[in-house]
């Protein structure tokens, strides 16, 4: 009955018919969106060498641009900061990441699921409440730490200041750590028992097993990991801006955004789209090594799927120490930093903790917060978070399957330049974005300003992850049962929609929340197109702080970590139900 329905199907042009159409429909909206992904690249290279303003009726070109970028002193001193803050941080994050996913892949560790459910949730806090908390902790002036080390000591100068290279490295250091946890603890989870087992054997101890099997086999996968880290905080904007803007202290998303928002000159495009082109062949050559160190870590692979059991290191006495480890690096990365967001968001004005002080705690920050553009930044924010993942992974599905269930003989370039966008640091697609509204699409289609400029950047940022997933989920749906759904006479479109979306639904599910919950926090791209019009709730709280409203902007955060909580909730049950988190 089934091949009857099938043949009919194959004999019916109505049936091939529609789905000739969706699949062209497919492959034209894949396409379509492959070039917006290029353009913003394409005119980015374009636009650095371009003189003039937007809007100009004739522009001139040179190398002008280019020859501000490298002979401007300033320019090569933020190059050089964003160098140094980005190995501090990436070595800060291992300091911390390593150890931790160490610990819950090879001993014997309890409480793990509780250990994986702190860093998932962990890499999802804004690090601008963070940030903001460490100002009050270690800022020179009214950082609690230093006053009460010169009340104390006697000293005459503070001992700490956040507001460097050095502090900025810090904070991020600890806010990259759980991503260095995610993506090492995959790497120690995969190594071999028995090479460590034949070592033991062979009178090998503890130190020389792990310096002499575990290291080597880890380190391609861990430098691979670190590529990657180091590429994110060569691109990370909310931490130095909150620490290091007031101390005129930039790095290169911070630099770009004070040349395309300057305070007493004009924006100096140009210079921007050079400075991103330099970044962008930077960024090329660090994709190039991670893929590199991506395909040396395969050789690495010793798991051969009969009788695997990782072999787990009994910690003993030991556990303490390690939870004692695990218990500062959470104190010092995620609850201090927020207490103090806390205690400075009820203060009429900043101060150290003390019996004198409980006396002024009020509400008042919190009353007198600017509601009307609150509520606006609520608005934008929310509609962003339902529509870019609903349409990012709408977009990621189409994408999975026409590399994976196609012929298609563009279909691995599809899915490169899907992943540009993970290859790219995002903040040159806010800058492509710009540029593109500003010059290319000023008269034709009046985008900038709106919150439809926002949604498709973020929708351009997010892209990669999305189809990274569903890349994942469709793969582990044998092709074989949507080859029945059309023997049994289903259209493609049903089959898309009856077959495949409830098989890939918990994959769907998760990554839904997954971008929801980034695009809440997201500031980067936000700030940089932000207005009045389409100003989302992060940008707000980056108002506030950036105008001297210290206690209104922590107020803001706080709130912003209320109304993320639940979100977190959800999304950690889905998690654990779904199976996309560890447990012990």
């Amino acid at each position: 009955m089934g091949e009857t329905a099938g043949v009919s199907k194959l004999l019916n042009p109505r049936a091939l018919s529609s789905d000739a159409v969706l699949r062209f429909a497919i492959v034209t909206g894949v396409v379509a969106i492959c070039a917006v992904i290029l353009t913003h690249l394409v005119v980015i290279f374009w636009l650095s060498f371009a003189d003039g303003a937007p809007g100009a009726r004739q522009l001139s070109y040179s190398w002008q641009n280019y020859a501000d970028v490298f002979t401007d002193s300033r320019t090569l001193d933020v190059l050089w900061n964003t160098v140094g803050f980005s190995v501090l941080s990436l070595l800060i994050a291992l300091l911390f990441g390593l150890p931790a996913a160490w610990l819950a892949e090879r001993t014997d560790l309890p409480g793990k699921t509780f250990l994986f459910t702190m860093m998932t949730i962990g890499m999802l806090i804004p690090g601008f409440s963070a940030a903001m908390g460490w100002l009050f902790l270690l800022h020179p002036r009214i950082g609690i730490v230093n006053i009460w080390l010169i009340k104390s000591l006697g000293l005459t100068q503070p001992l700490f200041n956040i507001a460097s290279v050095g502090g900025m490295s810090w904070v991020q250091g600890l806010n990259l750590a759980p991503l260095a946890f995610i993506m090492t603890a995959a790497v120690f989870r995969a190594l071999d028992p028995a090479l460590e087992e034949a070592a033991h054997m062979s009178g090998a101890g503890f130190a020389a097993t792990v310096r002499r099997i575990a290291l080597p086999l880890a380190w391609p996968g861990v430098l691979a990991a670190s590529i990657y880290i180091f590429t994110i905080g060569f691109a990370a904007f909310d931490i130095p801006a909150i620490i290091g803007w007031s101390n005129r202290i930039f790095t290169f998303s911070t630099y770009v955004y004070l040349l395309l928002s300057p305070q007493d000159v004009l924006p100096r495009y140009g210079v921007a789209a050079a400075l991103s082109v330099v970044v962008i062949v930077i960024a090329g050559a660090m994709s190039w090594w991670y893929s590199a160190m991506q395909e040396k870590s395969r050789r690495y692979a010793v798991i051969t799927g009969k009788a695997y059991r990782p072999a787990m290191m009994k910690l003993g006495a030991w556990v303490y120490a390690a939870w004692g480890f695990l218990a500062f690096y959470f104190t010092m990365s995620k609850v201090l930093p927020i207490l103090l967001l806390i205690w400075s968001s009820l203060l009429p004005f900043f101060q150290p903790p003390s019996l004198a002080a409980l006396n002024f705690i009020s509400a008042k920050h919190y009353l007198s917060l600017p509601w009307d553009l609150v509520w606006s930044g609520v608005r934008n924010t929310a509609v962003l978070m339902i529509l870019t993942p609903t349409l990012t992974l709408f977009a990621a599905v189409c994408f999975s399957w026409i590399l994976l269930r196609t012929r298609n003989p563009f279909r691995h370039a599809f899915d490169f330049i899907a992943f540009l966008p993970h290859a790219i640091p995002n903040i040159i697609f806010g800058v492509g974005s710009l540029l593109l509204a500003l010059y290319v699409l000023q008269n034709m289609l009046p985008v900038y300003g709106t919150i439809w400029l926002l949604l498709a950047v973020f929708f351009i940022a997010r892209l990669s992850y999305a189809t990274r997933m569903t890349n994942s989920a469709l793969i582990q749906i044998h092709p074989e049962l949507e080859e029945s759904a059309a023997m049994s006479g289903a259209s493609l479109r049903e089959s898309l929609t009856r077959v495949l979306a409830p098989l890939m639904s918990p994959t769907l599910v998760y990554a839904w929340l997954w971008v929801a919950l980034l695009v809440f926090r997201e500031l980067t791209l936000a700030v940089i197109l932000s207005s009045s019009n389409n100003i989302t709730l992060p940008v707000v709280i980056w108002s506030l702080w950036l105008g001297g409203g210290l206690g209104q902007a922590s107020a803001l955060a706080v709130v912003m970590l209320a109304v993320m909580a639940p979100i977190m909730a959800l999304y950690w049950i889905v998690a654990r139900q779904r199976g996309f988190m560890a447990s012990a």
